[in-house]
């Protein structure tokens, strides 16, 4: 009888130290050893990328795009393969494979690489010989066997894409927390684990700053029907199952970015702004428009190539934050939501309705209070109403 196949993927906490990389190899045998074959992915080790990206930037604020991807990619192959020495060294037969090695092909885009096809031939073959197959996530390469990187949070991609490859039978995100949650928990105090949330909601959320998936990998997941679940590698738990083609819910859930920067140019100015920011690969969060300017709103890091070509231009730059909420009903309560906030003194400087989402632009020290104050509005209550209905129709 055939096994079944499972792709694990450990995110950068858990495998930041040698202790927590013993940790998840016994995680790893418990699941081999209850009859799964095993594809694991790893991130690499907590911090790493970032220190990586610091070295970098004391040569050259604006690293060459190419360069960049063979220096960061090699945080990953540190994590993989001390994982694999740890499951060798505990007798269970393991083998580390770079992006290259498992044979990852991607497109030319380096820094933020796309996966167009994986030939699993090799990793079928160690998987033919009873080895539990380490994958290096984040990296491929493209058709002139350059190294490319998928973006920050890639290894997420990376296990949902060999998941579908390989035909797996779950493809489980292990992370340090344990699951999806209605907001980052770390910000609102009352955050709720789901235990199921949809695709359109978890791809709204992922894109607007939620950091538990990465999101082309929520993508690649909805649109190829990979069963995707979000777990704790630090705990025991069912975790989030990510499931469902459409919008379950009036209110999912709320996500935040910081760290962005609001430039203003003129209104004359949009189109041509609009082309930079295309022809650099700057993927736009937010557009605010007045009588007279508009204003562009992007993550601290694009800022910088942005500033390169166009600093002259912008009339206005301000550090802001952004906070979105995400439902089947939310884009309905974004004028109600202004004035909420405005009854505890929170200003919004802007707000930007999509259809099934809005975006409120804030101010960096305000952003805590005010996903609190929403997250208990329309969140929390809505969680005791509907607690209520279970109880009174269970009677």
């Amino acid at each position: 009888m055939k096994r079944s196949l499972i792709v694990q993927k450990f995110g950068g906490t858990s495998v930041g130290t040698i202790e927590r990389i013993q940790e998840v190899a016994q995680q790893i045998i418990r699941s081999k050893d209850s009859g799964h074959q095993l594809v694991v992915v790893v991130s690499a080790m907590s911090g790493e990328t970032n220190r990586l990206m610091s070295l970098a930037k004391q040569i050259d604020n604006v690293p060459t795009a190419r360069e960049l991807d063979v220096l960061l990619s090699a945080g990953e192959q540190v994590s993989m393969a001390l994982l694999a020495m740890a499951l060798n060294q505990q007798g269970y037969s393991a083998v580390s494979l770079t992006g290259l090695q498992a044979q990852i092909r991607t497109n030319n885009q380096h820094n933020n690489a796309t996966i167009n096809d994986i030939d699993t031939s090799t990793i079928e073959e160690h998987l033919a010989n009873d080895q539990i197959v380490i994958v290096a996530g984040f990296q491929g390469v493209n058709d002139n066997n350059e190294i490319t990187t998928l973006g920050r949070g890639g290894s997420d991609t990376t296990a949902v894409a060999l998941a579908g490859a390989l035909k797996a039978k779950e493809c489980q995100i292990f992370t340090d927390v344990d699951g999806v949650y209605s907001c980052d928990p770390r910000v609102v105090t009352r955050a709720s684990r789901k235990e199921v949330i949809d695709f359109p909601s978890m791809e709204l959320m992922a894109s607007k700053g939620a950091k538990v998936l990465h999101l082309p990998c929520v993508q690649y997941a909805w649109r190829h029907n990979v069963p995707l679940r979000v777990l704790s590698s630090f705990c025991k738990g069912e975790g989030t199952l990510v499931t469902g083609q459409e919008f379950a819910s009036p209110v999912s859930g709320i996500a935040i970015q910081k760290s962005m920067i609001m430039l203003a140019f003129p209104l004359s100015q949009h189109e041509l702004v609009a082309k930079q920011c295309q022809m650099l690969g700057i993927e736009n969060e937010c557009w605010v428009f007045d009588e007279s300017s508009c204003r562009l709103i992007v993550k601290d890091d694009d800022h910088d190539k942005l500033n390169l070509i166009l600093a002259d231009r912008a009339i206005e730059q301000k550090k802001v934050a952004l906070l979105t909420m995400v439902g089947n009903n939310a884009s309905a309560l974004s004028a109600q939501s202004v004035r909420i906030l405005l009854e505890v003194h929170l200003s919004v400087l802007h707000f930007c309705e999509q259809q099934h989402s809005f975006t409120l632009v804030m101010l960096p020290d305000t952003i805590d209070k005010a996903a609190n104050v929403l997250h208990d509005k329309y969140i929390v209550t809505n969680e005791r109403l509907s607690s209520g209905n279970k109880q009174l129709h269970l009677g």
